[in-house]
């Protein structure tokens, strides 16, 4: 479906800023919780997460290019209601894999998958009844999709943001091309 749009549209690309070969580390914080949302939900710790991106493809649909790497996320949130509720934490742990197209110069634009696990777990805590302590812990298939750039201010270092779904309906940070 990409390869589809891409070729339809008439854009005079840019020179490509991601080729194979290349290895880009994100580090993100997120904003905008795709995992919990509410009146009683507060953020212990935001979102973060931490990608390597490896170039594996060059010179699709001209001067596109394919990238996969490992994902790690976590967040922590708590539930709280006087004084009662519980503390959860997700750890999403995965793959991912990005097409990328240059459109603009230093701008690295991409869309992506990403195909993971989560661990989620959870801890009662407040007033309960006494000698009861809830806990629990699962885990599960995870996806995502989003859409992706990192603006390059030096050749080695840019500043990155992703929208989608996985830890963060929003992602902003640094990148660096190791």
């Amino acid at each position: 479906m990409l390869a589809a749009i891409f070729t339809t549209l008439n854009l005079a690309a840019q020179d490509p800023v991601f080729l194979k070969g290349d290895k880009v580390l994100n580090l993100g914080i997120g904003l905008g919780s795709t995992l919990y949302s509410g009146t009683y939900y507060k953020s212990q710790v935001p979102p973060v997460s931490a990608s390597l991106e490896i170039g594996a493809v060059d010179n699709i649909i001209e001067k596109g290019s394919i990238g996969v790497g490992p994902y790690v996320g976590y967040s922590s949130y708590k539930y709280e209601y006087m004084d009662w509720g519980y503390k959860y934490s997700n750890i999403i742990i995965g793959v991912r894999g990005n097409f990328h197209y240059p459109f603009v110069d230093k701008l690295d634009t991409y869309a992506g998958l990403l195909l993971g696990y989560n661990i989620a777990s959870s801890k009662e805590f407040g007033n309960s009844i006494p000698g009861y302590d809830y806990s629990y812990s699962a885990g599960g298939l995870i996806y995502s999709g989003f859409i992706g750039a990192r603006y390059y201010i030096k050749d080695a270092f840019a500043l990155m943001a992703e929208l989608g779904y996985g830890i963060a309906y929003l992602n902003l940070g640094v990148a660096l091309k190791l």
